[in-house]
């Protein structure tokens, strides 16, 4: 396998999903994902932490571990890198490669939001890792979904599926700080991010990023 962490020249595109514990990403990832297959692309849906093999075993060690309660913030730092890595290499470049489209259920804003922003990490460290991680995989449009800290909160209490992991069961600080570290974010790269308001009914969320992606990407037009 190269070690060079970059597109070919004829690839498809990336496009990342954005926003705290309880904002509605998974839905509206899948619903994109129908969009555009319904259409012709082929799709490539992926998670972080997580996605292959090792980035589930490390999915593990940072959310449900029973040994996880005392881990620093630049383990966690390098954890996320470590799963994006292998992520980016194994499964995101052959499928841009390809000509797929990828949506990747975050990607590494997460890790300058959760782990720089709300585990005040300093942004050196976390760019360099950052960098590391990716080399020039970056997304082409970055979609945030963004809800108060409070809402992600009750959503997230609301799950009859599964025991709140690590990341779900921080207090309502780290959330608002996550929150605002998006919005700045966003604000600072509006060229490839766009924000959606993740407390609008969910067809009409579908409806503003499917309006958003077919202009970005030229669909239709």
């Amino acid at each position: 396998m190269p070690n060079k962490v970059s597109k070919s020249k004829k690839s498809g595109f990336l496009i990342s999903f954005e926003g705290s514990e309880g904002a509605g990403k998974t839905t509206q990832i899948s619903r994109l994902a129908t969009h555009l297959e319904d259409i012709g692309y082929e799709i490539e849906v992926v998670r972080e932490p997580g996605g292959t093999d090792i980035g589930e075993e490390i999915r593990h060690i940072l959310q449900h571990s029973n040994n996880n309660g005392n881990m620093f913030p630049a383990t966690e730092l390098l954890l996320f890198a470590a799963s994006r890595a292998q992520l980016v290499r194994e499964k995101i470049i052959p499928a841009i490669n390809k000509g797929f489209v990828v949506l990747c259920d975050r990607f590494l804003d997460s890790t300058t939001v959760y782990q720089g922003v709300a585990r005040e990490i300093a942004e050196d460290p976390v760019n360099v890792i950052n960098t590391f991680a990716v080399g020039d995989i970056i997304p082409d449009l970055t979609i945030v979904m963004d809800v108060p800290a409070e809402t992600g909160l009750e959503r997230i209490r609301h799950r009859a599926t599964s025991v709140p992991d690590r990341m779900e069961r921080e207090n309502i600080e780290f959330y608002q700080a996550v929150r605002e570290g998006y919005i700045v974010l966003a604000k600072s790269m509006p060229e490839r991010f766009a924000v959606f308001d993740g407390t609008k009914e969910r067809r009409e969320i579908e409806q503003d990023i499917w309006d958003v992606v077919s202009k970005r990407f030229h669909i239709g037009y």
